[in-house]
């Protein structure tokens, strides 16, 4: 299920769209003739089984319904809460560029330049790498040395001393923030989810053939329209379950919009 997932994780979200359907809606046409033509005819059905199979159908449905919907809902706050995380990181960069201009010369452009490299790394570099679903850990290398600084300077006066000490708590803010968000790179939902929604939509679909129509076209748009409901389902879900990658992935305009407005000489 891993190179499934990572195959649809890896496509633009148009043609995902066109995956999905064209996967669910072929599965369901495709089923519906065999059906209708070598299954239903010799299981000679009665009233009593179309009502039966029409309350199966109907529970399966519910169920599926439920852990789709309540799966859609659980991406779509995981994705609110990477992009407050992503804005949480650019206000405290923004913060501790603010609280390095207290600092004397030196310090005060050394610490500033080192924050500007990795504003401008995490920019260039950083997202790039989680478009593709990559870790970046160059940004490590940044904070050391950030932290290097402010760890060897010696406040003399009490202003200095607030200062050093607002600057500290800005720049473990930033420490954290910068760790919830490659955290989040690695979430996403688990296997057993996924073997749960894309087999679960083919059974509700299968489900659907054991009915005889008279119409197989009145039978075969119904099946297309419940098909491509559920991919649209599983589309949402997929295109949000990864809030980093893909076309709507969260952008980096908040470091840019820091960078363009504290540290652009």
């Amino acid at each position: 299920m891993g190179v499934v997932t990572n195959f649809l994780f890896s496509l633009p979200l148009w043609l995902l769209a066109i995956v999905l359907n064209a996967w669910l809606i072929g599965f369901g046409l495709a089923g519906l003739w065999v059906f209708r033509r070598y299954v239903v005819p010799r299981m000679r059905l009665r009233y009593d089984d179309a009502y039966f199979g029409a309350v199966a159908v109907q529970s399966t449905m519910l169920l599926y319904g439920l852990v789709a919907a309540l799966t859609a809902v659980g991406v779509w706050q995981k994705y609110s809460q990477s992009a407050d995380v992503v804005s949480g990181e650019a206000t405290s960069i923004a913060s501790l560029w603010r609280d390095l201009g207290g600092y004397p010369q030196p310090q005060r452009d050394a610490m500033r330049e080192i924050l500007r490299d990795y504003t401008q790394q995490v920019i260039h570099e950083a997202w790039p790498m989680q478009r593709e679903g990559l870790i970046p850990s160059a940004g490590v290398e940044w904070m050391d040395r950030l932290q290097a600084q402010l760890f060897a300077f010696e406040p003399v006066t009490e202003s200095q001393k607030i200062i050093h000490a607002q600057t500290l708590s800005a720049f473990n803010a930033l420490v954290q923030q910068r760790r919830q968000r490659l955290d989040a790179l690695q979430g996403g939902l688990p296997s057993v989810m996924w073997y749960a929604l894309l087999p679960g939509a083919m059974v509700c679909l299968v489900l659907c053939f054991f009915f005889r129509v008279n119409s197989g076209r009145f039978q075969a748009t119904l099946i297309v329209g419940l098909a491509g409901s559920l991919a649209m389902l599983l589309f949402l879900i997929v295109a949000l379950d990864r809030p980093f990658r893909g076309d709507l992935g969260i952008s980096a305009d908040s470091y840019q919009l820091v960078y363009e407005h504290h540290m652009k000489e």
